[in-house]
């Protein structure tokens, strides 16, 4: 599948995701122009690392911006004038929300707002933007799938992603610009958050310190791995929404160019094991601080991938005994350790 020609403007390349989305579309072709702002909310550090390797492309190209300020983001954009909009950037952390929500509204609200906007001036051919499994709440039917109600958001996080998904089914209705929101599944891999479990768990893994875990471990998880999902992504850059549904799994709205898919494995993994697989990888035992469960948290998450297999034919398949020690390998040989 090659992208030779095409010009895809990424928002959040600096991020964990971002990065690798970004270095799928470089790798086929594309010409690529990261929007990102840098942000502090973890190691600026690790964002320029990941920013220098995407620049070793002569294809690629980085706007220092934020997306919630239009007067310098338009220009950007419109000076641009992309094929495709892939839109990653946002306050991620369900817990961060808790604490500090108003950091949520300017990026994932505020900025969204933006980018709908400036799809609606330029019309690209797609526009494709992150949601998040969080957006299922408190729903319990599994495995979840995107035609589900969700009306139980369980964290301010979550309310946000949805709140973008259903700005963008008005801005397809309203202006015809076809849409596509993914609802990631527990992303993982090289260059990751220092937020995340993983990230986490191996570090204090390796440096002997006890590890914080929820719910005495008593949780399940959909795990993606990161390169299965930047693969999903680009691929679903021709799967525009038209009118007509792929199938009886088809999210595609009766009224706007506009589809929720899930990217996920759709084979869900106890903590614990996870858990065990990063310290296998490592080669030492987890000191496990037990806890009880966390507010906005919840027990499983597990995913359909019926609707991404009848898009594009390809379901993420990388397994956690496989994709966790890739991860623990990246770590050592970045920190040295």
């Amino acid at each position: 599948m090659t992208m030779t020609g095409k010009k895809i403007l990424v928002t959040g390349t600096a991020g964990f995701v971002g990065m690798h989305v970004a270095q799928a579309l470089l790798d086929r072709g594309a010409t690529v122009l990261g929007v990102d702002n840098f942000s502090d909310y973890y190691d600026v550090t690790l964002k320029e690392q990941r920013n220098a390797v995407l620049a070793a492309h002569a294809n690629f190209s980085v706007a220092r911006v934020s997306i919630d300020e239009m007067a310098v983001f338009a220009p950007v954009w419109e000076a641009f004038a992309p094929d495709v909009v892939i839109h990653l950037a946002a306050q991620a952390g369900v817990r961060y929300s808790i604490d500090h929500p108003e950091t949520y509204v300017a990026s994932n609200l505020v900025g969204s707002f933006n980018v709908l906007e400036l799809a609606r001036r330029t019309k690209p051919a797609h526009l494709l933007a992150a949601s998040t499994s969080s957006f299922y709440g408190g729903n319990t039917a599994m495995p979840f799938r995107e035609t589900d109600q969700c009306t139980t958001p369980l964290t301010f996080y979550a309310a946000t992603k949805g709140a973008t998904e259903l700005m963008g089914h008005s801005y397809a209705h309203l202006f015809g610009v076809p849409m596509t929101f993914f609802r990631f599944f527990t992303v993982y891999g090289p260059w990751g958050r220092p937020d995340m479990a993983l990230f986490k768990f191996t570090r204090a893994i390796i440096e002997g310190t006890p590890i914080d875990v929820y719910n005495h471990g008593e949780m399940v998880r959909d795990f993606t791995y990161v390169s299965d999902l930047a693969e999903a992504v680009v691929r679903l850059i021709d799967a525009v929404p038209g009118t007509v549904p792929v199938g009886a799994h088809d999210s595609l709205s009766p009224v706007a160019p506009h589809r929720i898919v899930n990217i996920a494995q759709g084979e869900p993994v106890r903590l614990l094991d996870y858990i065990a697989a990063i310290e296998q990888a490592v080669g030492k035992q987890a000191v496990m601080n037990l806890l009880p469960m966390q507010p906005g948290e919840v027990l499983r998450t597990e995913a359909s991938t019926d609707l991404l297999r009848d898009l594009i034919d390809y379901v993420p398949a990388t397994p956690v005994a496989t994709g966790v020690p890739a991860f623990v390998a990246w770590y050592r040989a970045h920190y040295g350790v």
